[in-house]
């Protein structure tokens, strides 16, 4: 979208009736240049129309104009997901939630139940487990996984899939197995593993790639679905995720990967005014689709500013809690282990080709120390290529664990790190098992030795794998304080304003909507978030008891505290 300039509209726009006033406030602007607070915000058509006092704002009210009084309430740019997954979140809220779960018994409990009450062949599909978080390990296991017995004797007639906490794995029962054809001769996949026991069985767990052989099976299943059920699950799935979002401040939510069919549904539902906050969505797509049909899905602020697409999403390696993380020596925990590459170099730099030639972001995961010193090799390559190519904002999606040697890359070369706050304080028991004091230190989750470097940070939670609320990834940002009170590595923390850049202007800016939103200034979208506390000022932990008053999207209040 086209705006008049910034500096035109306070003449242009002065004396005009707005639509909404939110006054007797304390709004953070997040803006540079300007005023750093102000106390009430005047809306017009979508648009901020003026900032100031709440004085200032009465030559704006009009017989029409809602006026509401915030009684000294924190507001603030509209908190921007940085990393999740969109209709991941809204599948998530239609499965079983197992993210909770202390051992691997309360969950067969949890499938148990849920078996007897499915239809037989129905699947049962749960997400959020993480062995390495439950009170007592799991007996029998294979390297920390449980194995699957227990699991298919609760449910014998019903395929079941339940997908690790990080994604990048999946326990699934013997009728699982069955329907996905997986027996003592299935192969590994490439940049996968089938998980086997000594006897060469499989023990359900399927890591990476792996995971694939039994989703083909899942998808068969819900390819028995008329188109207009298609379409009602697609919808529940977009409307689910967009209401946990509003309830928890959100105005604009990044998508870490959709096919060309999950962006072309949501964009009709972006256009006929159905879509009830921003997206921001990377394509998932394999090359050789990309090359016969990206450029067509190149979107820039579709229905009225509420949908672009201008990304391309790949992923290095894996998560850390599987192992899967691609790391430049073992695992301190398991020696003969370093991780997977997921993808092959030569794809990703056939998709780079593809990117920088089309206008396109490249955004690629990348978790442990080896998958980003790969990708910013393949990064440093193609803009080495393409000297005439600049302010390209190519993304790193997580940077998690990194080798010293590559943290200034990040500022010099002008990549993004898209990391999710909260990850470090909920992977933080189990990273120093994986990675050993010297490396975590020296690496894992580094926003201190990034932001000195000038790299920008975008920040996030990666929903589905954690919860999407901003505050506990703020606060983790600002305290890296873990469950038992201690702090992981504290010199490495965002202060309080950087760590609000990093969910608004800079979330922004990694996505080249800076002049659109990310703070607040005349112009920009109406995209408000108020709060019951101001987090900027407010004891450390008094940020966790901090609650969401309004998200305002487009100058439209998508949601009201009760």
């Amino acid at each position: 979208m086209r705006f008049a300039p910034a500096l035109l509209l306070p003449a242009l726009l002065l004396g005009q009736t707005a639509d909404l006033i939110l006054e007797n406030g304390k709004f953070a602007t997040v803006e540079k240049s300007g005023p750093a607070t102000v106390q009430a915000v005047a809306v017009r058509d979508g648009k901020i129309l003026a900032l100031g006092t709440t004085a200032a704002m009465a030559k704006h009210k009009g017989p029409k104009t809602e006026v509401i009084d915030l009684k000294g309430a924190f507001g603030m740019p509209g908190f921007i997901e940085g990393h999740g997954h969109f209709t991941g979140l809204g599948a998530f809220k239609r499965s079983l939630n197992i993210r909770n779960a202390k051992t691997w018994n309360e969950i067969v409990g949890m499938v148990g139940a849920a078996a007897k009450e499915a239809r037989p062949g129905q699947w049962i599909v749960g997400r959020g487990f993480h062995q390495s978080k439950w009170d007592t390990p799991p007996s029998p296991s294979v390297q920390g996984f449980p194995v699957h017995d227990e699991l298919s004797k609760v449910s014998p007639n019903n395929p079941v899939i339940l997908t690790h906490a990080s994604g990048h794995a999946t326990m699934v029962n013997a009728k699982a197995l069955e329907m996905a054809g997986i027996n003592k001769t299935t192969k590994d996949p490439e940049g996968g593993e089938i998980l086997r026991d000594s006897n060469g069985n499989a023990t359900g767990l399927l890591n990476e790639r792996a995971q694939g052989l039994t989703r083909r099976a899942y998808n068969e299943y819900l390819a028995k679905r008329t188109p207009a059920e298609v379409e009602a699950d697609d919808k529940l799935e977009v409307q689910l995720a967009a209401n946990e979002c509003l309830q928890k401040g959100i105005t604009s939510f990044q998508d870490a990967g959709s096919n060309f069919r999950t962006v072309s549904f949501i964009k009709k539902m972006a256009e006929s005014g159905e879509l009830p906050l921003r997206l921001w969505m990377m394509l998932n797509v394999p090359v050789e689709d990309l090359e016969v049909d990206g450029s067509k899905y190149r979107w820039l602020g579709a229905g009225n500013g509420y949908l672009t697409v201008r990304a391309i999403k790949r992923a290095a390696d894996g998560a850390l809690g599987p192992r899967g993380a691609w790391l430049l020596e073992p695992y301190a925990d398991l020696p003969d282990r370093s991780g997977m590459n997921t993808e092959s170099i030569a794809n990703m730099e056939k998709t780079a080709e593809w990117a920088i030639n089309n206008g396109f972001q490249l955004c690629i995961h990348a978790i442990g120390d080896r998958g980003n010193r790969e990708v910013l090799d393949i990064f440093e390559r193609s803009f080495k290529k393409h000297p005439e190519k600049k302010n390209l904002r190519w993304r790193v999606e997580h940077a998690q664990h990194l080798s010293a040697q590559d943290i200034p890359r990040f500022g010099k070369l002008g990549v993004i790190a898209a990391m999710q706050g909260v990850h470090c304080t909920s992977d933080a028991p189990y990273v120093l098992a994986r990675l050993g004091a010297k490396r975590a230190e020296e690496g894992a989750y580094v926003w201190r030795k990034l932001l000195d470097s000038g790299a920008v940070i975008a920040n996030g939670t990666d929903a589905p794998v954690e919860d999407v609320d901003p505050l506990p990834s703020f606060y983790a940002s600002v305290s890296r304080k873990l469950a038992d009170g201690t702090k992981f590595y504290p010199a490495q923390n965002m202060t309080r304003m950087e760590a609000l850049r990093s969910y608004t202007l800079d979330a922004a800016f990694a996505a080249f909507e800076e002049q659109e939103k990310g703070s607040l200034k005349v112009g920009k979208f109406a995209d408000i978030t108020v709060l019951s506390k101001d987090i900027l000022t407010v004891p450390e932990d008094d940020i966790l008891k901090t609650e969401v008053l309004y998200t305002i999207v487009g100058g439209k209040v998508r949601y009201k505290r009760k």
